[in-house]
């Protein structure tokens, strides 16, 4: 089945209200915090800076954009109208934030509009990428510094040993949410043929042991349920799955990891 993302504007309420749960809990997790924070320095997001925030979701990053050091507006922009309207609610009170629904691959923003443009875990889900990364550096200003960060969700496991039944939950995850797994392994060389200039390519480690954090309601329940939609198990064997994973979380034993890559690169003045 395709990636949810890629037609989120027909999905179902209840896998938007799940997904928004997921988008609000990983960006709350130290580690993803930490990650963000690493790439946005690489950034150098200077004085009086516009930021876009391409595919939003519910806006967590552009939240931490408009409270970024020198950031003097953040635009967040997401098809879904749905993840807009949480965007606009969780962010009210924020002057320097806005929100609007638009399409990453026809951006309704005149060229060179911006000093900063990011797409944090964005292009994984979409089937053009390129054109999105060509549509991102059209309204970067001159000079301007474009910054990508995504999953490398061929790496995502939840295994602790070999023939462990939860990866089957995260491979689930992976064919429903994620539309290439494999998108980092190229991403240098898509930014680069955006027409930027590549500064800075970093790998990032996530894990989550033993304490959960997004993983377990976003790849365990959302993969087994993925597994039943598609008809591979039943109810009975996705409860049993769910199940097995809370087991590892009182016993300490629950595992996930993920690698990451962030990318920065600056259009030529």
């Amino acid at each position: 089945m395709p990636d949810v993302y890629t037609h989120i504007t027909d999905a179902a309420p209840a896998i938007l209200a799940g997904l928004m749960t997921i988008l609000e809990l990983r960006a709350a997790d130290p580690q993803q915090r930490a990650m963000l924070d690493t790439y946005l320095t690489d950034a150098t997001i200077p004085q009086g800076a516009h930021v876009l925030e391409v595919g939003c979701g519910t806006g967590p990053v552009t939240r931490v954009l408009a409270a970024w050091p020198g950031v003097v507006e953040a635009v967040g922009v997401d098809p879904s109208p749905v993840f807009v309207a949480k965007g606009r609610e969780l962010g009210a009170g924020l002057a320097t934030l806005a929100f609007e629904e638009a399409d990453g691959r026809s951006l309704p923003f005149a060229t060179n509009a911006f000093d900063t443009v990011v797409f944090h875990t964005t292009l994984g889900h979409v089937t053009e990428p390129d054109a999105m990364l060509h549509e991102g550096v059209r309204v970067l200003r001159p000079g301007g510094c474009l910054a990508v960060f995504d999953g490398d969700y061929a790496t995502g496991t939840l295994a602790t040993g070999a023939g462990d039944p939860l990866d089957a939950c995260a491979e689930a995850f992976r064919a429903h949410f994620i539309h290439d797994p494999w998108l980092v392994r190229r991403l240098p060389r898509l930014v680069q043929s955006a027409g930027v200039r590549l500064e800075c390519v970093r790998s990032h480690g996530y894990v989550e042991a033993p304490v959960p954090g997004f993983m377990l309601s976003g790849w365990v329940d959302l993969g087994a349920d993925a597994l039943v939609a598609s008809g591979r198990i039943g109810a009975d064997m996705a409860a049993a799955l769910k199940a097995e994973a809370r087991r590892r979380v009182a016993s300490g034993e629950f595992f996930g990891h993920i690698a990451y890559m962030s990318v920065v690169a600056r259009k030529p003045e």
